[in-house]
């Protein structure tokens, strides 16, 4: 028989307060996709980071291509084969694409860098995946798509023959995801085993040969992709039966106007946007990566600058010139990009949570700290957020955690104009299923929602009704019971119907 891959042998990795492995043994065959599947925090993505030499295990041992390792560090695990394509962007947003790319191994002579060179290598490495970027921008400058793409060329153009995917889709388009699951199909065909680390289960089920669940930090039990369902993973994953990913949608009655926009302009992001938004109403904004659907949304919320066009709220026209200011009339935002602009990474759960409402907990200005923690341990228990204690850093929280105190915040402040920008990005399947259950029971009490997800299956079922940007332009917009997947991809690409 040909040795697996990788073998994981009683594996156990301990963190301040949290186990998160516990004995953990499983094998990857050779030249399959492997995924790995669990609840936010139940130790995914620190298994594929001891693989990639980021952590090293507390107890067991580990063994690629039949032979035991000990990495020190991701170049010890590189030189031995193996890369790992991150969740949470690891580059350096400050150096170019071809800087990023050629880390490690920069082109010199006598001393100094060739900058040709190193153009002439990071083309390479994104020809490898068939993508096409301009190497010298600088890396801050692309989308969070863009940079994604980036990252997979990385891994894929050092060689690896084992390559850990860790949420790979969770910022790309459903075009950019297609290219993705292409070019893993062509790994495999040259021999190279990948570790799917995903929440989404149509991608598991289409891409993978076997899936291993792990939760509470746990193995719960490995088998072929052929033999179990859906249904099936989520049992093991969180311990009781889902009858259903996502909760029925059930329209309310829309109330009065809260929010109109009309002929935003930002130059070279959108143009000539109007939209409204109606108390206890969910509104989809659909669109490509690119369209102008996050920077819309910073728009409402006086992160971005407009040069023509206005804002209303509940019939009256007001300026944001910044943030607070939004906040103030009674609008929240769960930005894309929780790391850069939802969460102070340094500072604690708690502290993050309690940021747009410390007002109602202070008197003097000294804060009334058990109050502030109380409404913080509810929110938390609601969310079933998964932390050692309220005092935890939110930078060593799983990505699905990072998310979950974002909404906490908003919770808390209780804003009447809730716009949600890919609010499930990383989130495990049964919290996705609680997550949406939310925004339901939210709009049902009377919270005007603008929801943008790269997600169109999520963007059905919570929308009632969905607006459709292309370049920066509104094209369409369609009521939920005339909307649907080819219309809306339709729409979005502008394709004739």
């Amino acid at each position: 028989m040909t040795a697996p891959a990788v073998r994981f042998e009683g594996i156990s990795k301990f963190f301040p307060g949290v186990q998160a492995l516990n004995d953990v043994s499983l094998e990857v065959a050779a030249g399959s996709c492997h995924a790995l599947c669990g609840e936010n925090g139940a130790g995914k993505s620190t298994l594929g980071k001891l693989l990639a030499g980021i952590y090293t295990p507390d107890q067991g041992r580990l063994f690629v291509q039949g032979r035991e390792m000990h990495f020190g560090s991701p170049r010890d695990a590189l030189a031995a084969g193996v890369g790992m394509v991150h969740q949470e962007l690891a580059f350096c947003d400050n150096l170019s694409v071809a800087e990023n790319l050629c880390l490690g191994a920069l082109p010199s002579r006598r001393g100094l860098v060739v900058p040709d060179e190193m153009a002439r290598r990071a083309r390479a490495k994104l020809a490898e995946i068939d993508a096409t970027l301009d190497v010298r921008r600088r890396l801050g400058d692309l989308t969070i798509a863009q940079q994604q793409v980036v990252q997979i060329a990385a891994a894929v153009g050092s060689g690896a023959r084992i390559i850990v995917f860790d949420e790979p889709t969770s910022s790309l388009s459903h075009h950019e995801a297609e290219r993705l699951f292409e070019l893993i199909g062509r790994l495999k065909e040259r021999g190279v085993t990948c570790i799917y680390v995903s929440h989404r289960m149509p991608e598991v089920f289409r891409l993978c040969d076997a899936v291993s669940v792990l939760r509470d930090g746990k193995h719960v039990d490995t088998r072929p992709a052929a033999t179990i369902s859906e249904a099936d993973v989520v049992r093991m994953m969180i311990g009781r039966p889902l009858a259903e990913y996502f909760p029925t949608h059930a329209s309310t009655a829309r109330g009065e106007e809260v929010l109109r926009a009309d002929g935003l302009t930002s130059r070279g992001k959108f143009k000539d946007v109007s939209l409204a938004l109606h108390a206890g109403e969910v509104v989809g904004l659909a669109g490509l990566q690119g369209a102008g659907r996050s920077e819309v949304a910073c728009a409402l919320f006086g992160l971005e600058h407009v040069e023509s066009g206005s804002i209303s709220i509940r019939g009256k026209r007001v300026v944001f010139a910044k943030a607070s200011q939004a906040i103030r009339r009674g609008i929240g935002l769960v930005p894309e990009d929780r790391k850069r602009q939802g969460l102070v990474l340094s500072e604690t759960a708690l502290h993050n949570a309690s940021l747009p409402t410390l007002h109602r907990f202070s008197r003097l200005s000294w804060i009334a700290r058990g109050r502030e923690r109380s409404e913080a341990r509810a929110l938390f228990d609601r969310l079933r957020l998964r932390s050692s204690s309220l005092d935890a850093v939110v930078a060593g929280l799983s990505g699905g955690n990072q998310q979950k105190v974002v909404l906490a915040k908003w919770l808390a402040a209780r804003p009447s104009i809730l716009i949600l920008d890919e609010p499930t990005r990383g989130v495990d399947v049964g919290a996705k299923a609680e997550i949406h259950a939310l925004i339901g029971e939210l709009a049902r009490n009377g919270t005007a929602i603008l929801v943008i997800s790269s997600e169109l299956p999520e963007v059905l079922t919570l929308s009632d009704r969905i607006l459709v940007l292309r370049e920066g332009r509104l094209v369409g917009e369609l009521a939920r019971a005339e909307a649907s997947q080819e219309r809306l991809l339709r729409l979005m690409a502008g394709l004739a119907s």
